[in-house]
C-alpha cells in the first residue's frame, strides 16, 4: 500500500480472511465498543452522588430518583440511534456507522463530564446532563449492534461464538474499569471532594474514546457480506419496513430474550452501590466492591462460554440453563443480600447471577444474530437491543427505587428481577435457533 493511499485513511487491514486481519477486527470493535460502555454506565455508578450535584432535594431518595430517571434517557434515545445508525451500516457500511458513533459519543460524555452543577447554572444543569445522556444513548443505541455484526460476519462460523463473546468481555471491562474507579476514589478521596468534583474523574477519562477510537476504527473494513450490502440501493425507509414486515417475531422474542441479561445487570451490578448505600445503610464501598466482582466475571467468563457454545451441536441449551438458572436464583439472591450483615454474602449473590448472565449473554447474541439475513443484520440486532434495553433496562433502577421507596421493603427489588427472567427463559423457549452456515 502507497504512502498516498495510508494518508487517505485507507484501512490498514488487508481485505483477507487471515488471522490477522481478524485479530485486528475483534480487538477494533470490541475495544471501542468497551470504551463507549465505559462512558455510558459510568453514571449508574455515580448516581447518587449526580442526583445531590443536578437535582438537589431535602429527600435522598427523591435525588436518587431523579438521577436514575436521567440514567434512563439515554437508553430511549437508544431506539432513535438504532435505527438510524443501523439501517446506515447495512446500506453504507459498518465501518463508516461505527466512526460516527466514536464521535458521538464523546460528545455527549464530555456533555455530562464537564457541565456545571445546579448551584452554579440552576436550571440549565439538569437540561445540559439530559442532553448528554441522550447524545450517548443514541450513539451506544447503534453501535452496540453494529460492532457485534462486523464481528460476526468476519469471523469463520465455527469461531463465531468465541469471537462475539469478545465483545462481552470488552463490555465487563468497561464496568470493572468504572466499579475500580469508584472503590478508589471512595477511598483515597475525602468525601466532600468526591462529591464536590470527584465523581467527574471517569468521565473526563472516558473522553479518550475521542482519539482512541477514531484511530482504531478508521483502520476497519467490513465483513464479507459488504459488497452485497452496499450493492443494494434500499433507503433505510426500506429496510425498517422490511424488518416490520418479515421479522418482527424474530424481533419480539428476541427483545425478550435479553432481558434475561439487561435486567439482572443493571439491577443488581450498576445499582448495587447506591442500593447498598441508600437502601441497605451500609459502606457505599461494599456496593463497588460487589460491582467490581460481578464485572470481573462479565469479563472473563463470555469467552469460556464462547468457547463451549462452538462445540456444542446446538447453542440454544446453553442459553435455556443460564435463563432459567437466572430465573429460579433471584429471589434467594436477595433475599441473602438484604439478611447480610458482612460483605461476604453480598458478594456471593452477586457473583452467582453475575456468572450466569455471563454465560447466556454471548449465545443469546449470536442466535439473535444468525436469525436475521445479511442485509437487514445490523439494523434488526440493533433495534432488538436498544428498543428491550429502553423499555427493561431504562426502568429497571427506576422501578426497583420506586418499589423500595413504596413498599418500604429492600426485598422489592427482586419482585421485578425475578419475574423478568421467567419471562426471558420463555422467550428463549421459543426462539428458532437457525442452521450454521457460512453464507451470513
Amino acid at each position: 500500500m502507497s504512502t498516498t493511499q495510508r494518508a487517505a485513511g485507507t484501512p490498514l487491514v488487508a481485505p483477507s480472511g487471515d488471522r490477522r486481519q481478524l485479530l485486528a477486527t475483534v480487538i477494533s470493535a470490541s475495544l471501542v465498543t468497551g470504551l463507549e460502555m465505559f462512558d455510558f454506565t459510568v453514571f449508574g455508578y455515580f448516581a447518587a452522588l449526580i442526583g445531590d450535584r443536578f437535582f438537589p432535594s431535602h429527600d435522598p431518595m427523591t435525588s436518587l430518583l431523579l438521577a436514575v430517571g436521567t440514567f434512563g434517557v439515554g437508553f430511549f434515545m437508544r431506539p432513535l440511534g438504532a435505527a438510524m445508525i443501523g439501517s446506515y451500516a447495512d446500506r453504507v457500511g459498518r465501518r463508516a456507522a461505527m466512526i460516527r458513533t466514536t464521535a458521538l459519543m464523546a460528545l455527549g460524555t464530555a456533555a455530562v463530564g464537564l457541565c456545571p452543577s445546579f448551584a452554579t447554572i440552576g436550571v440549565a444543569a439538569p437540561v445540559i446532563l439530559v442532553i448528554g445522556r441522550s447524545l450517548q444513548g443514541f450513539a451506544l443505541g447503534g453501535d452496540l449492534g453494529v460492532s457485534a455484526t462486523l464481528v460476526m460476519e468476519t469471523g469463520p462460523v465455527s469461531r463465531r461464538g468465541f469471537l462475539i463473546s469478545w465483545q462481552f468481555t470488552s463490555q465487563g471491562t468497561a464496568a470493572l474499569l468504572g466499579a475500580s474507579l469508584g472503590v478508589l476514589l471512595t477511598v483515597t478521596m475525602p468525601a466532600p471532594s468526591l462529591a464536590s468534583w470527584g465523581w467527574r474523574i471517569p468521565f473526563v477519562a472516558g473522553l479518550l474514546i475521542a482519539p482512541a477510537g477514531w484511530w482504531i476504527r478508521r483502520r476497519l473494513i467490513d465483513g464479507a457480506t459488504a459488497p452485497r450490502r452496499i450493492a443494494t440501493s434500499r433507503t433505510g425507509r426500506t429496510l425498517l419496513a422490511e424488518l416490520l414486515r418479515d421479522h418482527r417475531k424474530t424481533m419480539l422474542l428476541a427483545m425478550l430474550m435479553m432481558m434475561g441479561q439487561t435486567i439482572p445487570v443493571y439491577a443488581l451490578v450498576f445499582y448495587m452501590p447506591s442500593y447498598m448505600s441508600r437502601v441497605m445503610h451500609m459502606p457505599a464501598l461494599t456496593g463497588f466492591e460487589a460491582s467490581a466482582l460481578s464485572a470481573l466475571l462479565l469479563m472473563a467468563i463470555p469467552p469460556l462460554a464462547g468457547l463451549l457454545a462452538d462445540r456444542l451441536p446446538r447453542r440454544k441449551p446453553l442459553a435455556l440453563f443460564s435463563s432459567g438458572c437466572t430465573a429460579v436464583l433471584v429471589y434467594p439472591v436477595f433475599l441473602m443480600i438484604t439478611r447480610a450483615t458482612t460483605v461476604w454474602p453480598v458478594l456471593g449473590g452477586v457473583a452467582l447471577i453475575s456468572a450466569l448472565v455471563a454465560m447466556g449473554a454471548g449465545v443469546v447474541a449470536l442466535l439473535v444474530l444468525e436469525a436475521f439475513p445479511a442485509h437487514v443484520r445490523a439494523s434488526g440486532i440493533a433495534i432488538s437491543h436498544a428498543v428491550h434495553v429502553a423499555l427493561f433496562g431504562a426502568t429497571a433502577q427506576f422501578a426497583v427505587t420506586g418499589l423500595i421507596r413504596m413498599t418500604g421493603n429492600p426485598m422489592a427489588a427482586a419482585w421485578y428481577v425475578a419475574p423478568a427472567c421467567f419471562v426471558s427463559f420463555c422467550a428463549v423457549a421459543l426462539f428458532r435457533e437457525h442452521a450454521r452456515h457460512t453464507s451470513g
